[in-house]
């Protein structure tokens, strides 16, 4: 038995008009997509779909300019509709082709890699019916087929249990992730080394400390004076902390500053490469697609942002953060904060580990401002609570937390690699069972 047969010798094309379709006329619109396959539309039926072609049930449609990317369907059974008159319609011959295999096969690597060699077409390629008959599609028995079918249907069953069990170890990961960060914030995850370290500077002391370097910067006119926050209430604060620990806002430690406007018609000086909202992703600035703005010689050290700097976006997807850990500076765009604690007081990797444990957990929203748009406020920021642990305590929970994400991330790395190989099952079964026959 030859190895393939020429696909025109088991379909045929059916190119039946709306307008002379003798049966139910309360027909849906259908359309092709190259993920689901055959799709409802939301065209509404009206004299311009009579040139629309009917599709019966287990027939085929397919785009002739997007074919090339999957975009083929089938219709289930018991199902009749129309669809464009630009797509092509035709159907198995079901003595000799079960049509779910020609489906799969269309979609393979080895069915596309037909589909692009006999697409024609110098603008635009497209495959039409007469260059589909050309296809050689592997000449499996009925039998053959009917084993495929029963293989596929087991090893989707297999691959749906297995990707469940993915699945909920991607959310005990992601649950495990918070938990770590929830015990590193409390100081749950030192206890041990407070017992061994019962002499450093607690936090109020630091707390004391920061605010005589405020006064010399207002001093020495480098910051503004402000006015003084109001005192914490009992319901602002989200948790316990220990005892040598305080709760503060991050403007009593901190200094931070939204970027520059971006305005085109005033903007003056030297364009520089500058950091926006989409470039600051959880824990690292994304700089691929950077955009330019003019900056003047006054503005550079104010809308500069430097190494150990921590930005975080203002709108978009407010409080999400990162820290800049190149040497050299970059400037900011207004749609960012950008912070640094006063005499190093707080951890920047402890600070964006906290940002984010607020974000998963709730309470970073409750300083959001609008109805619709989100945004974290200069405002919001300033008054927004952490607690602060005694510096020497952050360097241990900080390595700590570190060690524990890496074991967490290795983990993730192995729950994905299932996943891709649970994912490619599939597909390389059907490798094995058209390309063995075809080459």
């Amino acid at each position: 038995m030859a190895k393939t047969i020429k696909l025109g010798q088991l379909i045929r094309k059916t190119h039946v008009k709306f307008c002379d379709f003798d049966g139910d006329k309360n027909l849906e619109v259908l359309g092709v997509s190259n993920i689901e396959g055959i799709t409802r539309t939301t065209h509404k039926k009206s004299a311009d779909l009579s040139n629309y072609l009917v599709i019966k049930s287990n027939s085929f449609a397919y785009n002739p300019y997007r074919i090339n990317v999957g975009s083929i369907g089938l219709t289930p059974s018991a199902i009749t509709g129309i669809v464009s008159p630009a797509y092509i319609v035709f159907q198995a011959d079901e003595e000799k082709l079960i049509p779910e295999v020609l489906l799969d096969f269309l979609k393979s690597d080895e069915g596309l890699r037909q589909i692009n060699r006999l697409a024609s077409g110098t603008v635009r390629k497209a495959l039409r019916y007469d260059d589909l008959c050309e296809i050689d599609f592997p000449n499996l028995s009925f039998a053959e087929q009917e084993q495929l079918v029963r293989r596929k249907a087991k090893l989707n069953t297999n691959r749906e249990i297995l990707l469940s069990e993915i699945s909920h170890q991607e959310t005990f990961l992601a649950k495990l992730k918070q938990a770590i960060l929830q015990e590193a914030i409390q100081g749950k995850l030192t206890v041990d080394w407070r017992k061994k370290n019962t002499d450093v500077e607690p936090a109020d002391q630091l707390l004391e400390r920061i605010q005589k370097e405020k006064q010399r910067l207002i001093a020495e006119k480098k910051i503004r004076r402000e006015k003084p926050l109001p005192p914490i209430t009992p319901e602002e604060i989200p948790f316990e902390i220990p005892e040598t620990w305080l709760w503060c806002p991050v403007g009593e430690i901190a200094i931070h500053l939204l970027g520059k406007m971006l305005d085109k018609g005033k903007n003056k000086g030297k364009l520089m490469p500058y950091i926006r909202n989409l470039n600051v992703q959880w824990f690292e600035i994304q700089l691929h697609d950077l955009k330019q703005m003019r900056f003047e010689d006054h503005e550079l050290e104010k809308y500069a942002v430097e190494r150990g700097d921590i930005v975080i976006c203002e709108g978009g997807y407010p409080g999400r953060a990162a820290i800049w850990q190149r040497n050299e500076s970059i400037m900011f765009q207004k749609a960012l904060h950008r912070v640094r604690f006063i005499l190093g007081a707080f951890d920047s990797r402890l600070f964006v580990y906290f940002l984010k444990l607020a974000d998963e957990a709730g309470f970073l929203a409750s300083y959001f401002t609008g109805a619709g748009i989100k945004h974290f406020t200069g405002k919001a920021l300033h008054r927004f609570l952490i607690p602060l642990p005694p510096l020497a305590e952050q360097d241990a929970i900080v390595e700590r937390v570190e060690s524990l994400m890496n074991s967490c991330r290795q983990l993730e790395t192995e729950v994905k690699h299932s996943r891709t190989n649970a994912e490619n099952l599939l597909q390389a079964v059907l490798k094995e069972a058209f390309t063995s026959n075809t080459v």
